[in-house]
C-alpha cells in the first residue's frame, strides 16, 4: 500500500524506450513475490559532487518517495532529496561495443565527470571526490 505522503509525480524523470525494455527483462529475470519498482537517487560524493545510483527495490514506496508510473509495469521510486535534482531526467540505456548500461541524462547537470556516474549543479553542491571508475 502507497502511503498518503507518497507522491505520484508522472514528469519528474522519463524513462527511454531502450532502458524500460532492458528494465522489463531485468524485472522479468528477478525471483521475487513483490512488485518490483526501480529506485533512483542521487547523493553527495563522486568526482563531480553528486552520484546517481539506482537498483530494483522489492519495498513498498517510502513517505517522502515521488513515485513515476511508467508504464503498467514499471514505477519509478525516487527520494525528495534526489527529486529536486533529477527533475526532467531521462534514464537510457546505452549499449557500447565493451560493455553497456544505464544512464541518466540530467538537463541539471552543469559538469559531469568523464566516468559518467557523477554530476554538478549549478549550485555546485555536494564535495567533490576522486574518481574510483
Amino acid at each position: 500500500m502507497v502511503s498518503d505522503m507518497a507522491i505520484s509525480n508522472p514528469s519528474i524523470v522519463s524513462v527511454s524506450d531502450l532502458a524500460l525494455g532492458q528494465l522489463k527483462g531485468l524485472i522479468a529475470s528477478q525471483p521475487s513475490e513483490h512488485a518490483l519498482g526501480l529506485r533512483v537517487f542521487v547523493q553527495s560524493g563522486g568526482c563531480s559532487g553528486f552520484s546517481y545510483g539506482m537498483g530494483l527495490d522489492e519495498n513498498p514506496p517510502r513517505e517522502d518517495d515521488v513515485i513515476v508510473h511508467v508504464d503498467d509495469s514499471l514505477k519509478v521510486y525516487i527520494d525528495s532529496y534526489s527529486a529536486q535534482y533529477l527533475e526532467g531526467a531521462e534514464i537510457d540505456y546505452v549499449d557500447q561495443l565493451m560493455g553497456g548500461g544505464f544512464t541518466i541524462q540530467n538537463p541539471n547537470a552543469v559538469r559531469t565527470c568523464s566516468c559518467g556516474h557523477s554530476f554538478q549543479t549549478s549550485d555546485a553542491a555536494g564535495e567533490a571526490r576522486p574518481c574510483s571508475h
